[in-house]
């Protein structure tokens, strides 16, 4: 796990309730963000820097339904409260992550993050994957590399996440769906509920070279 530092002035505003406007939001969440090396095809395109990072606890969850010869655990979505994690403990929620409706692609189900606090909305497509056991530890569900699908500003005009280009997820723990308890008929229906851990980070378009 790498460490991550944020900004003291940033972490205050959230925990006490403020409301700062994107302009000054922003910048302080840009500072001192430790990405991890990732495989390549979970690189971020250039010209996009990482601006916000959270750890997510939460689960991801499955149900059985029948398939050709069998039956199977499906994903149906995952459900996960991001905190700051400057030392490592969790602190302060930031964002929720949910599957909803993504308005831009006429309502299609997508990876859903929502800050907390301006209430603004990023959803995901994913654009890269890895299993490898370099990166991935036993277990765990894949790293990722996703791409904004939709956005949309909160309810009384923030843009926190509405500004994400991409989002990776990283360090994950957990999540993957159960080896057993979907084998026949009588089980279609069931869900199975499994924990999971990750850490989410966001970026959005600028200067990486300057903020990282």
């Amino acid at each position: 796990m790498t460490t991550r530092f944020f900004s003291l002035f940033a972490a205050a505003a959230i925990a006490i309730g403020l409301n700062p406007s994107p302009a000054t939001a922003q910048p302080a969440a840009l500072r001192h963000i430790d990405v991890p090396v990732v495989p390549a095809d979970l690189i971020v395109d250039e010209g996009h820097v990482a601006f916000l990072e959270g750890r997510a606890v939460g689960t991801q969850n499955y149900i059985c339904l029948p398939v050709p010869g069998g039956y199977k655990w499906t994903f149906t979505g995952p459900q996960a409260t991001l905190f700051l994690s400057p030392s490592g403990e969790l602190q302060q929620q930031i964002s929720t992550h949910f599957l909803s409706a993504n308005p831009d692609e006429g309502g299609f189900p997508r990876p859903t993050w929502q800050h907390s606090n301006d209430s603004s909305r990023v959803w995901g497509r994913v654009k890269g994957m890895t299993t490898d056991g370099n990166y991935v530890e036993a277990g765990a569900i894949p790293w990722l590399l996703l791409e904004t699908a939709g956005k949309a500003d909160g309810t009384t005009g923030g843009s926190l996440l509405s500004r994400t280009t991409f989002i990776q997820r990283v360090n994950t723990s957990g999540g993957v769906a159960p080896a057993g308890g979907c084998t026949q008929a009588s089980q279609v229906g069931t869900n199975a509920l499994v924990p999971y851990s990750t850490d989410y980070i966001f970026y959005r378009a600028g200067n990486r070279g300057k903020n990282q």
